[in-house]
């Protein structure tokens, strides 16, 4: 479908890439809720045990809901191919484990999710790899990281939960010549916001948890690249074990055909919610790169078409603050995850507690007085309104 010059805009791919593989008459695919697949014949049976990324094999090689749902993201993120598993860090840990090898070294962000942070620090180096940490702001420390053992560097944008800001353009810049993989994390843009690939990046993970399920009720991740690389992180992720459900692809596939409606919602109440909390006096600052104070926002424009519905908060009264903020909301629900219909707000120093250390977590910024807020699709005037009232008892 991404090769028809009559359908090139994004939410008409979003509908109808999908459609082209749907093997039956109904509208809505159906669920092929099946570990197996049988064959005709023998040479059959043969031919198919050991294609790359086959359908109709067995589910832990590939089903064609997960089919639907890998053609139609790799449509939007511009990529050859693509690979679903059963959680983003299930994408993370296959595209990062499955291109290295004792000796490599990684040059990876200070701020990173808290579990793909996890994989970096302390499970990696058990593995005799080596990862150096640099501020994402500073080009010139990504530079400086290079080493003649560099094989992959790792770049999230906007990172979680801070917002911070990777120059894509550098880095594919820094890392081509030298034959070095780039893979970024592109959970909180979504294809809708950003096209690394697009900038020679060459592979993306989602946490399709979020933006690209977008209901709450699925746990998935995504992997989108090349074919050749596709099919080496699935060869990996086949043994790892980290196997999407055929239910699972469904509800992925129906969350991505209003995926450009839903961004477009998140980004203009996010826009709306940061330039408020921005104005009142019992906030500090507002991380969001929509901003025109957030020392990033030129780059972001540069390499954003939006600026996402997620963003951070710091209190003035710190973690009592911050608390009294989440436990006045109305709308707003403190609950994990993001990047769903409906507003969440968390504390990311408890949260992340067992995952970063207090070390780890002073040195990346993340403060008793932090918030995150996944804004939702709810009326704008009502979440200003929550805001309002429930900072008035902060």
């Amino acid at each position: 479908m991404s090769e028809d010059k009559d359908f090139e805009g994004f939410q008409t791919r979003a509908i109808y890439t999908s459609k082209l593989l749907n093997r039956t008459s109904a509208i809505s695919p159906p669920i092929w809720q099946t570990t197996t697949f049988s064959a005709d014949t023998a040479e059959d049976f043969a031919e198919i045990a050991v294609a790359n990324k086959p359908s109709e094999f067995y589910t832990r090689y590939g089903n064609p809901n997960h089919e639907m749902v890998e053609a139609t993201l790799a449509s939007l993120e511009g990529g050859q191919a693509a690979l679903v598993t059963g959680s983003g860090m299930g994408a993370i840990f296959a595209a990062i484990a499955g291109q290295l090898k004792a000796g490599d070294h990684v040059v990876a962000q200070q701020n990173h999710y808290a579990g793909a942070t996890s994989l970096l620090r302390d499970i990696l180096p058990r593995w005799g790899i080596d990862v150096t940490y640099v501020d994402q702001t500073s080009n010139s420390e990504f530079a400086d990281a290079i080493r003649p053992e560099t094989r992959l560097i790792y770049v999230e944008t906007p990172v979680n939960p801070l917002m911070q800001i990777t120059d894509l353009e550098f880095i594919v810049d820094l890392a081509k010549p030298r034959g070095i993989l780039t893979i970024c994390d592109n959970t909180f843009s979504t294809p809708v916001n950003q096209l690394p690939l697009s900038y020679g990046i060459d592979a993306v993970v989602h946490s399709a948890t979020k933006y690209i399920g977008g209901h709450h009720d699925v746990t998935a991740g995504a992997f989108v690249g090349s074919k050749d690389l596709v099919e080496k992180v699935w060869k990996f992720a086949l043994v790892a074990g980290a196997t999407l459900s055929p239910f699972d692809g469904w509800l992925l596939l129906r969350g991505l055909r209003t995926l450009g409606l839903r961004v477009d919602r998140h980004n203009r109440n996010g826009l709306a919610l940061a330039s408020f909390l921005e104005t009142h006096p019992k906030v500090s600052r507002v991380h969001y790169p929509g901003l025109a104070s957030h020392p990033q926002h030129e780059l972001a424009r540069s390499q954003m078409n939006g600026f996402t519905g997620m963003l951070s908060v710091e209190l003035r009264g710190g973690y009592a603050a911050a608390d009294r903020l989440i436990s006045s909301l109305k709308l707003a629900t403190r609950a994990a995850s993001l990047g769903g219909f409906e507003t969440l707000i968390v504390h990311p120093a408890s949260m992340w507690s067992l995952q970063l250390s207090q070390q780890v977590r002073d040195a990346t910024g993340i403060t008793d007085g932090l918030v995150r807020i996944s804004v939702g699709l709810e009326d704008e005037p009502d979440l200003i309104r929550d805001f309002q009232q429930a900072l008035d008892k902060v």
